[in-house]
């Protein structure tokens, strides 16, 4: 019995490190093992908590929506809605100042956003209460083989050039189902 228990525990302490393996529109990937996946949201295949950076007073998150094959809206449209949902300090547009490009990772077309300024979220169940200064969204929408898949990270600034490169390793190691 011994053995056994001693067996339970190593395996245990093995399993504790170990990345987040998830799938989506017949796409799967690993996300780091340092961030934990939040309880169930609405929409959402799986959210993860991006600690914070060093000096900032909060994380950031990645948010990861499948919505079936052809739903969820074209590309174009969720690349401007991500846009819409941040402005600039004087109130107005970023829309100049968002980068968007096309891509092949890991074999699949993505569209990459990149935007930063004042957060206003994108809705009641989908940003945050109040209007967030000197946040970023990196978004990535993959075409995968049954549909989008968008992998949304937003939070603040410092947090998400810290994991900038991680969020893109992730991508890079995705997989057909």
């Amino acid at each position: 019995m011994n053995r056994l228990l001693s067996v339970v525990v190593v395996f245990g302490l093995a399993v504790a490190g170990v990345a987040h393996a998830e799938e989506a529109g017949g796409l799967s990937w690993t996300a780091p093992s340092d961030w934990p996946t939040a309880g169930e949201r609405p929409m959402r295949v799986v959210t993860y908590r991006i600690p914070a950076a060093k000096g900032d007073t909060e994380g950031g998150e990645l948010a990861v929506f499948y919505f079936g094959a052809g739903k969820g809206g074209g590309v174009d449209a969720n690349v401007k809605r991500w846009v819409k949902q941040f402005q600039k300090p004087d109130g107005s547009s970023v829309e100049k100042d968002a980068k968007t490009k096309q891509e092949k990772i890991a074999g699949f077309p993505v569209t990459v956003v990149d935007v930063k300024g004042t957060y206003n979220g994108g809705g009641p169940m989908m940003g945050p209460a109040s209007p967030k200064p000197g946040f970023r969204l990196i978004g990535a929408i993959v075409e995968g083989p049954e549909g989008a898949v968008f992998f949304k990270l937003t939070g603040p600034e410092k947090t998400v050039a810290g994991v900038e490169k991680t969020f893109r390793k992730m991508l890079e190691g995705m997989k057909k189902k």
